[in-house]
């Protein structure tokens, strides 16, 4: 049976990429499998998690598997 991840907060998420961002912690929470690659690149670095956070903060940016942050 597949686990189903809980929703996060958006403003949780909001506050982790904007302190750690570059770190991917919030991509990992979200449920993505990519978040590796932000970890070993420092986010890119910092455009992915700019881009990331700007994402989370307007709504773009939803859960793994299309579920709308709460």
């Amino acid at each position: 049976m597949a686990e189903q991840k809980q929703v996060q907060s958006k403003m949780a998420m909001i506050l982790i990429a904007f302190f750690i961002g570059p770190l991917g912690i919030h991509r990992l929470m979200m449920g993505y499998s990519n978040w590796w690659l932000m970890l070993i690149t420092f986010g890119g670095c910092g455009i992915w998690s700019l881009i990331d956070f700007i994402r989370i903060v307007i709504g773009d940016m939803k859960m793994a598997d299309g579920r709308e942050l709460t």
